[in-house]
């Protein structure tokens, strides 16, 4: 399913390293968007121009003895569902071991792409000692080492031939929405309420991918795919609450999705994990709107909203120009506000800025505030144009563009914000030789 690439084996084998080497390769081709912290255990990829979603599932063990049977388990199970591409990682150095036999025992249940990746190959007499891992009869055998980087280029490029091609679906022309969040907020609920409305409309279509569904909303002058991840996986095979089965859930939707619907619980706040969600939304270039839900449980006093909206925008920044409302899925307070919303958000990430317009706005203010000089040379902006990305991209064209610092690609962009409406999505801004 989707672009997702698991990395999974037991533990010490070099999968943190494997995966920090596969996240790090991006950052020469792709700018990290501004304000984003990479997190731990799931990051982009991009090989050829292929970009794709690495997870470590490493970053997920619970310290418990037991640390195989069970959570190791239930991580490979959920990456088999989930992920396109299974890299089973194993480490030359003590050959084959129990939990390795036991992790191929799984992984030979599923009919996804598995490649067996032979960890610490850095000489020829560990490349001949790697062919005993044949012997665990699944997938083809690649010799790697993740410490310095050798063999992942051949790896990486079968990895990318396997993964699915980004189709364009016809029925998949409506704007699609996602509804995201932790275990817990109210995601089905939200889903249920959207479409209890209209149960003599609802379409379920079986989308691009195996389990994600999309569902048609179409009233009230609404028409989009609800994409709908939330509660699809039998209970018994995953455990709901376990933070990897969501984290690999909120990817599969995000990446599916034009808009994401962020579910918080207006009872805990803005969490931690909340803003590991909104930073992969962010990192995948999707608009997103804020729901506070479960609003009708909270306690109100004058200022109650103003100020839990105040500590949401503090803890985002400064990614702050993002429509934060607040709603209850039971008793369907301002739902059509939710929809009115995200709809608006979607428009405002499909518009295309005439380079006219944008010219006449950023020539001016770079003039007014110039870009640092760099070693006593001024930096002259040329040109700009937006590009023809499926998110707002903008290039800057000007003489010295590696010694524009992000502040000054902070400004351009407040610059944007304030005379064009993108609020909920996501801009990259670019400095181009011209």
């Amino acid at each position: 399913m989707g672009n997702i690439v698991a990395i999974v084996g037991r533990p010490n084998v070099g999968k943190s390293t494997l995966f920090n080497r596969l996240t790090r390769s991006r950052k020469a081709i792709v700018d990290e968007t501004s304000g984003v912290t990479r997190d731990r255990h799931y990051g982009k990829s991009d090989w050829n121009g292929q970009e794709f979603t690495v997870i470590d599932t490493g970053g997920y063990l619970s310290k418990s003895d037991d640390i195989f049977e069970d959570e190791i388990k239930k991580q490979v199970i959920t990456a088999m569902d989930e992920a396109g591409v299974i890299l089973f990682m194993v480490d030359v150095e003590t050959g084959i071991t129990e939990p390795d036999e036991a992790l191929a025992k799984i992984l030979r249940k599923t009919d996804k792409k598995i490649f067996v990746v032979v960890n610490k190959v850095d000489n020829h007499i560990r490349q001949y000692d790697a062919n005993v891992f044949y012997k665990l009869g699944i997938g083809e055998l690649f010799t790697i080492s993740s410490a310095n980087g050798s063999g992942t280029g051949d790896l990486l490029d079968k990895v990318v031939e396997e993964l699915p091609e980004a189709k364009e679906e016809e029925e998949l022309q409506l704007p699609r929405i996602a509804i995201v969040g932790r275990p817990n907020v109210g995601k089905s609920s939200l889903v249920n309420a959207l479409l209890d409305q209209e149960r003599n409309i609802v379409t379920p279509l079986s989308g691009t991918t195996r389990d994600t569904i999309y569902t048609r909303y179409n009233k009230y002058n609404h028409d989009f795919y609800l994409v709908d991840t939330a509660g699809l996986r039998k209970k018994g095979k995953v455990r709901e609450d376990l933070e990897f089965y969501s984290v690999m859930r909120a990817i599969t939707a995000v990446e599916n999705s034009d808009v994401c619907l962020l579910l918080v619980d207006a009872q805990l706040g803005f969490e931690s994990q909340d803003l590991n969600i909104l930073n992969l939304i962010h990192r995948n270039r999707k608009g997103v709107v804020i729901l506070v839900n479960k609003w009708d449980l909270v306690e109100k006093e004058t200022a109650t909203a103003v100020q839990f909206e105040n500590k949401i925008r503090e803890k985002i920044a400064p990614f702050q120009d993002v429509p934060i409302i607040f709603t209850s899925a039971l008793t369907k307070l301002r739902l059509q506000k939710v929809l009115e919303t995200a709809m608006e958000v979607y428009k405002s990430r499909m518009q295309k800025i005439p380079t006219s317009k944008l010219n006449d706005l950023l020539l001016e203010a770079t003039k007014t505030h110039h870009p640092p000089s760099y070693r006593g040379h001024e930096i002259k902006v040329k040109y700009v144009t937006q590009l023809p990305t499926h998110a707002p991209s903008f290039a800057l064209f000007c003489n010295y563009p590696e010694h524009v610092k992000e502040p000054y690609k902070r400004y351009i962009e407040n610059r944007i914000r304030e005379n064009f409406n993108f609020t909920g999505v996501p801009i990259q801004i670019f400095f181009r030789k011209k």
